[in-house]
């Protein structure tokens, strides 16, 4: 199975889903904004909840950097208001329960778990400029410390 992996200057794949919060949330909409899109395995699991709440913490600094927050994932819109809620996410996060957009962004498909060849969401960030262009597209990032690593490479504080 071959996975399309996206580069800087590809064209972010747009889409349209549903919210946490019960609205949809096309990409499009962010044009004019820079955005980090960022894919993650399950709601309320250790890794993703440490990383969900290092975007949280970080949203202001990059918020005033112009960036925009987006976390999508296969969980149900349910589950992820329940996340939302419990961990007091302040930013969008998507329902991509077909995989549909996951694989559009080489972020899903096979991947390393525990020395294993499994089939599942491969933990990824984008960045997109104002235009929907990729900037950044960083495949296998870790739950704990990515965010600080983001900030650097973007050169935010």
């Amino acid at each position: 199975m071959t996975q399309t992996r996206l580069a800087p200057g590809d064209a972010a794949p747009d889409f349209t889903l549903p919210t946490d919060s019960g609205d949809t949330l096309s990409l499009k909409d962010l044009r004019g904004r820079k955005v980090v899109l960022y894919a993650y395995p399950a709601a309320m699991t250790p890794g993703c909840t440490k990383q969900a709440c290092d975007f949280r913490d970080s949203l202001a600094s990059l918020q005033a950097a112009g960036y925009e927050v987006v976390g999508i994932s296969p969980d149900t819109p349910a589950k992820l208001a329940t996340f939302r809620e419990r961990d007091a996410i302040t930013f969008p996060l998507v329902s991509d329960q077909d995989k549909s957009v996951l694989s559009a962004y080489g972020a899903y498909g096979e991947k390393q778990s525990y020395g294993r060849t499994v089939t599942g969401v491969i933990r990824s960030t984008f960045v997109l400029d104002a235009d929907g262009i990729i900037t950044h597209a960083l495949y296998n990032v870790k739950a704990t410390g990515h965010v600080a690593k983001l900030r650097r490479d973007l050169h935010i504080d």
